[in-house]
C-alpha cells in the first residue's frame, strides 16, 4: 500500500463528501492547485485506492422496500466450496455486499429487494438451490439507521 499524505487523504475526504466535486473544487478542500490534485486524485484510481464513483440511491424512492442479511453456513469446509458461494453470490444482483465472516455462519450478505415475495423468490429459485450451503438464516432490517457512510480515514503517518 503507498504512504498516503494529508493532501492524498484530504482528497479521499473530499471525494467521499462529495464525488460529484470538481477537480478545482476538491483542490481548494485540500490546499492544492487544481494541476496537483488531479495528478494525485489520478494516482489514488490508478492505484486503486478509489475502485470507483456512484450515486446513493435511495431504496425506498425507487421501491426496494425490503432489506435482509443472511447468513450462509457452507457444505463441507474446503477452499472450492467456499469459492464457489463466493461466486455465486457476486452473481446475484440482489445481493449488494457480502463478506465472509467468523462465527456460526461462514458468509453474510446484504440483499435488497422490492418486498417478502421478492425475497421468497430469490430464497427459492437462488439461495436454497446453491449447492454449497448447508443452512441459511435471514434477519430482516427493520429500519436503517446509518447506510453507506463515508471511511474514518486513518491519521497521516509520519515518515521515519
Amino acid at each position: 500500500m503507498p504512504k498516503l499524505d494529508k493532501f492524498d487523504l484530504g482528497i479521499l475526504e473530499a471525494l467521499q463528501q462529495d464525488a460529484r466535486a470538481t477537480n478545482v473544487e476538491v483542490a481548494e478542500r485540500v490546499n492544492l492547485s487544481p494541476s496537483p490534485c488531479l495528478r494525485r486524485t489520478r494516482m489514488l484510481e490508478e492505484g486503486g485506492i478509489i475502485r470507483g464513483y456512484r450515486a446513493d440511491i435511495d431504496r425506498q424512492a425507487i421501491g426496494l422496500e425490503l432489506t435482509v442479511f443472511v447468513s450462509f453456513k457452507v457444505i463441507r469446509h474446503t477452499r472450492e466450496n467456499a469459492q464457489a458461494l463466493e461466486q455465486a453470490l457476486i452473481d446475484i444482483p440482489e445481493v449488494i455486499a457480502c463478506h465472509m465472516i467468523s462465527g456460526q455462519s461462514d458468509f453474510l450478505a446484504e440483499v435488497v429487494v422490492e418486498n417478502l415475495a421478492a425475497y421468497e423468490r430469490l430464497l427459492t429459485e437462488k439461495l436454497l438451490v446453491l449447492p454449497q450451503v448447508t443452512d441459511i438464516q435471514s434477519n430482516f432490517s427493520i429500519r436503517a439507521v446509518k447506510t453507506g457512510g463515508a471511511l474514518k480515514l486513518p491519521p497521516v503517518r509520519e515518515r521515519g
